[in-house]
């Protein structure tokens, strides 16, 4: 009875496999499926996409973006529905939005910010080290020292 089992599991296996294998003959399909699938991150592995992870979730993920293709809905329409989904985060280039607009800015921001604070901190330090003439009794105290060192 085992045996059955498993012989059955393996033959299901090999029918999806041999389905998605008959599904991914046309090669405008399968370019459109990359460029998506491109554009789309792993929940899983995160700093790679869907089309490059092999996780399961990445697999399940695929799969629902070959049955969205099937149906005739636009790129735009299966990322929406991804992001709809999974959330924004699904994007592996996220969009330029209010929500994130912090994510794009604030790099620029924390840069300018630093250059400010280096240049107004090297300005203070010249002020401080600049050279000023010694007065008549600081003078006089140099000679007297270098009198007393040189006997």
């Amino acid at each position: 009875m085992r045996i059955l089992i498993v012989l059955m599991a393996i033959l299901f296996s090999l029918s999806v496999q041999a389905r998605e294998a008959v599904l991914n003959t046309d090669p405008e399909i399968e370019d459109r499926f990359k460029a998506i699938t491109s554009e789309l991150r792993c929940q899983k592995c995160q700093n790679q996409t869907i089309y490059d992870s092999s996780a399961g979730l990445a697999d399940d993920l695929k799969r629902q973006v070959r049955v969205q293709i099937r149906t005739g809905k636009s790129d735009e329409e299966i990322i929406d529905y991804m992001v709809t989904r999974y959330g924004e985060f699904i994007r592996y280039r996220p969009a330029m939005s209010i929500q994130n607009m912090l994510l794009w800015i604030g790099p620029f921001i924390l840069f300018i910010v630093g250059f400010w604070i280096l240049i107004t901190q090297l300005r203070k330090r010249r002020k401080i080290i600049e050279d000023k003439p010694l007065s008549e009794e600081d003078e006089k105290r140099v000679q007297a020292i270098m009198n007393k060192s040189g006997d």
